[in-house]
């Protein structure tokens, strides 16, 4: 079934990006789906890979899906600058009217893009994802269901599910909201920028699926650590001092 295009005045221009980092196993599938997806709505689309400082193999493989998918196109990190870093780059290098990122492990069906693009309007600057059910480990749904209670309550957050990168926004937002954090905590950073500045969000519910492949990042003590550092920093940094975007 062909999503319906969303009412807006020009034909649909889109940036998909994937933040990556050694993702070998699950890249492949989630640029061919974002493509298929893409398609019957529009022509005016690109992929990009953030190459986050992968191994020499992976960089091989991302150098040969480049050559032979035209609209794919790979922004390489030397160094790794972490998640924040890999979006930070995903955003400036994206060149259409609006962008969808979502990670690079597959936890997402990137077909459920259409869902959001159905949500687009004149008036919607944001569409974002929510999960209808956390895939993960118990201890993980756990770790997860408390650091979205306690980063909504420190950062008065307003969405339901902070932590779903799937997330589809006007490429314009970005003239108001700048970014600054190369850790995971830019998630908190965004999203509480994009609703201080007053832009539109709307969310839609997605099936987020059990990891097959790859480790997770964030789930252990020395990292959980490190974010707990960052994410006082950031409160000091938006509440107490109330930077601008």
């Amino acid at each position: 079934m062909v999503a319906k295009m969303p009412n807006l005045n020009n034909k649909l221009s889109i940036t998909i990006f994937f933040p990556f980092l050694n993702d070998w196993a699950t890249v492949g599938s989630l640029i061919l789906s974002a493509i298929a997806t893409l398609k019957p709505l529009t022509d005016d689309y690109e992929v990009l890979i953030i190459d986050d400082g992968s191994n020499e193999q992976a960089k091989d493989m991302l150098k040969l899906t480049e050559k032979q998918l035209p609209n794919v196109r790979i922004i390489t990190h030397e160094k790794n600058r972490g998640y924040g870093g890999a979006l930070k780059s995903g955003f400036s290098a994206a060149s259409k009217d609006y962008i969808f990122y979502t990670d690079c492990d597959a936890q997402y069906d990137v077909r459920e893009l259409k869902l959001l693009i159905e949500k687009l309007g004149p008036n919607v600057d944001v569409v974002q994802g929510y999960k209808i059910k956390r895939n993960d480990p118990w201890y993980r749904v756990i770790i997860g269901k408390t650091y979205h209670f306690l980063v909504s309550k420190a950062f008065g957050l307003k969405i339901r599910d902070v932590d779903c990168d799937f997330r589809l926004i006007k490429r314009t937002v970005f003239d108001k909201v700048k970014l600054y954090e190369n850790s995971g905590v830019i998630c908190i950073e965004l999203m509480k920028k994009i609703e201080s500045s007053g832009f539109k969000i709307v969310e839609v519910p997605v099936h987020h699926f059990y990891r097959t492949s790859g480790k997770s990042q964030f789930f252990n003590i020395r990292r959980l650590l490190s974010v707990g550092k960052n994410l006082v920093k950031l409160w000091w940094k938006l509440i107490i001092k109330k930077q601008p975007g």
